[in-house]
């Protein structure tokens, strides 16, 4: 099984972090994107999108993290990482929904424009990224994970870009629920960091 991996990307580390949590393996595919190499053969072959990841799991291919993290617990770290009970997946499947949008426009886009150098509007990546972290750390006042009360993909999907929000001038001080879950998240066995996570 093999991911297209870029290391500084946070989508990309949700996918290892979950591989090194749930004890899959992986073989690393890291892609040289300043060069270019995700918008070329073979990266663009197997997601015409030219974005990273891509997993290759036989002929399975998938791109978008989220989905992969989906792919990943359903056939390979059982019920634990992704529950089968349909209301407990939607409990975890909005927190991949919040991944993909209140982080990815929040934190995710003002660490694109401070340390990427992105053409996006930071004042509101801030004020999304306020208004997400206040509701995320307002749930952990009385939760210790995001959903099913363990650790899920949900996890997965949302701490990589809140562990890295610094390198987009956000201070997590304020959040002390969430800085707790982030130092539990850490405390998981087979956990592994990121360049930018403190």
């Amino acid at each position: 099984m093999e991911l297209y991996d870029l290391e500084l990307s946070g989508n990309c580390y949700k996918v290892r972090l979950l591989a090194a949590l749930a004890g899959i393996d992986l073989t690393l595919k890291p892609v040289d994107f300043l060069a270019g190499d995700h918008k070329r053969s073979p990266v663009i072959n197997l997601n015409p999108w030219g974005e990273l990841p891509v997993l290759v799991d036989g002929s399975t291919v998938l791109r978008d993290s989220q989905a992969i993290l989906v792919y990943l617990a359903s056939a390979y770290a059982g019920h634990a990482w992704w529950p089968d009970a349909p209301a407990a997946q939607g409990d975890v499947m909005q927190w991949l929904s919040v991944a993909s949008n209140e982080i990815h426009y929040g934190p995710n886009s003002a660490r694109l424009v401070d340390k990427f150098g992105y053409d996006l509007d930071k004042a509101t990546t801030l004020q999304i990224s306020e208004r997400i972290l206040g509701l995320i750390d307002q749930h952990l006042q009385s939760n210790e994970w995001l959903a099913m009360g363990r650790p899920t993909i949900a996890e997965c999907a949302v701490y990589p870009y809140i562990a890295v929000a610094g390198e987009g001038g956000i201070d997590l001080t304020p959040y002390q629920n969430i800085n707790q879950w982030m130092a539990r998240i850490k405390a998981l066995p087979g956990y592994i960091s990121m360049p930018g996570v403190a």
